[in-house]
């Protein structure tokens, strides 16, 4: 897949995965607003029936209070209804200023009466009806809620048009809400039409958390799937670049490889060329000389296809690691000794600085040795001047940290974090000054890692670099 296939394809995914989420994100929202509007009209229908309960509890009670006035003021009302009778009778008859006297005087027994009445009356009125069933109608509201499958908390109040005050509140917590938020319902279903009839408020403070609670599945599955979605689109997108990635590091160590194995085969082929002739088969240093330099490109041969024969036991998993007590500052000499000859052949020294006091390490003696080995053949390959190594061991706690520092041309930050991945080797444009597969230092990381250690790089561009081990003393 070439280049622009590849954006192409990312391009169409990553709109398609948008207009998914919000084809999605519409569907939710759709689901609130139904479900928001089917809370209105079960609340409405709730309320509305308490509020029919509640009136005609008020209407009972004052037909009960009417009848028990009635059965207990019975002789006062029929002797008030007698005096009517006959203040009738005695305003028809009125001829003299005595008629009047007694006019008057009964028509006074009459009010005193009725005054009496009024007040008894008053006495039995157990004033405002809501103050006096406050639990009553906190009881109807929760019960008739609950009916409908309404379970979260509310706010209630009795609020007065004609006073312009609020007569009852449940627990006053939300009063400008109660005023401004709530579903208001007059209380005279029963009765006929008041202007200033009181109004039944009720607020939700948990209304919406409510409503999205009895979407909590849609809701739940919708996250889920936005994270499978955009997981698996990152997925992709991360495979799609690694596997383009990998094909180029592929390609390019395919290249490195015919490249390395090519010089060696070449000269070999050169050299038993050459042997062929009987001058230099007569002539005993220059067969010895033919016969070095195959002897030495077959090492070469040898050592190149060791390194890619033990990548891929890595990879499968295959390594063993024969464990024992290793002195690494043995180790380091030994490899300092190795490699000082490539060092000085640019002009260049490896000096050791070994300030460890403990400095025995549980491992694999020839794979401790390769690791230092092939950090100081890539500090002296990696150098465009003369090579100044410095090789140190110091302690950490239970620690033994090994530091390699170079002058070399150093790495950038971009490639840092990449140099101990398997064929990656740092990007050079199109000059190869330097020769290699890209599997030396993933290969130190792999057997520090078997170690139970660790390996990190400090460097900048044009500055050198240092590379630090650090291993668990014994």
């Amino acid at each position: 897949m070439n280049k622009w296939a590849s954006y192409l394809l990312l391009v169409l995914v990553t709109i398609a995965t948008i207009g998914l989420m919000m084809i999605q994100v519409y569907w939710i929202r759709d689901a609130v607003q139904l479900k928001q509007a089917i809370f209105v009209k079960e609340v409405k229908e709730a309320i509305t029936q308490v509020v029919y309960d509640l009136d005609k509890l008020r209407l009972e009670e004052r037909v009960k209070k009417q009848r028990d006035f009635y059965e207990e003021n019975r002789i006062r009302l029929q002797a008030y209804d007698s005096i009517n009778k006959e203040l009738i009778y005695e305003y028809n008859k009125i001829d003299s200023q005595s008629d009047i006297d007694d006019f008057v005087q009964n028509s006074n027994r009459a009010k005193k009466i009725l005054n009496d009445l009024n007040f008894s009356y008053s006495q039995k009125e157990p004033g405002n009806f809501y103050y006096s069933n406050k639990g009553l109608i906190n009881s109807l509201i929760k019960n008739s809620l609950k009916q409908k499958g309404i379970t979260t908390t509310f706010e209630y109040g009795i609020y007065s048009p004609a006073t312009n005050s609020m007569i009852l509140q449940k627990t006053g917590k939300y009063p400008e809400a109660l005023a401004n938020e709530s579903f208001v319902f007059n209380l005279v279903t029963l009765g006929s039409f008041n202007l200033f009839s009181n109004q039944l408020l009720v607020y939700f403070p948990n209304e919406k958390n409510f409503i999205i609670s009895q979407l909590w599945v849609l809701l739940v599955v919708s996250v889920v799937l936005f994270l499978v979605i955009i997981i698996s689109f990152s997925f992709s997108i991360y495979t799609i670049f690694r596997q383009k990635r990998l094909s180029i590091m592929k390609n390019d160590f395919i290249n490195n490889m015919t490249h390395e194995f090519k010089t060696p085969i070449s000269t070999i082929a050169l050299a038993c060329e050459a042997l062929k002739d009987k001058d230099i088969q007569k002539t005993e240093s220059l067969y010895d000389n033919y016969v070095g330099v195959i002897s030495e490109e077959n090492g070469r041969l040898g050592l190149m296809s060791e390194q890619i024969l033990q990548t891929a036991i890595i990879d499968k998993g295959q390594l063993k690691i024969k464990k024992s007590v290793n002195n690494m500052h043995e180790i380091i000499v030994s490899a300092v000794g190795s490699k000082n000859m490539a060092a000085e052949s640019k002009g260049g020294t490896i000096e050791t600085e070994l300030k460890a006091t403990r400095f025995e390490v549980l491992g694999d003696n020839v794979h401790l040795t390769n690791v230092i080995i092939n950090l100081l053949d890539n500090a002296i390959k990696y150098c465009i001047q003369s090579p100044e190594i410095v090789i140190n061991t110091v302690n950490s706690g239970n620690y033994l940290l090994i530091r390699v520092k170079d002058n070399g041309i150093g790495i950038s930050k971009a490639n840092r974090n990449k140099i101990f991945e398997k064929l990656y080797r740092v990007p050079t444009g199109n000059i190869h000054n330097f020769k290699g597969f890209g599997l030396g230092l993933s290969y130190v990381k792999a057997i520090v890692d078997e170690h139970n250690g660790e390996v990190s790089v400090d460097s900048e561009l044009e500055k050198g670099s240092t590379f630090t081990i650090q291993l668990p003393i014994k």
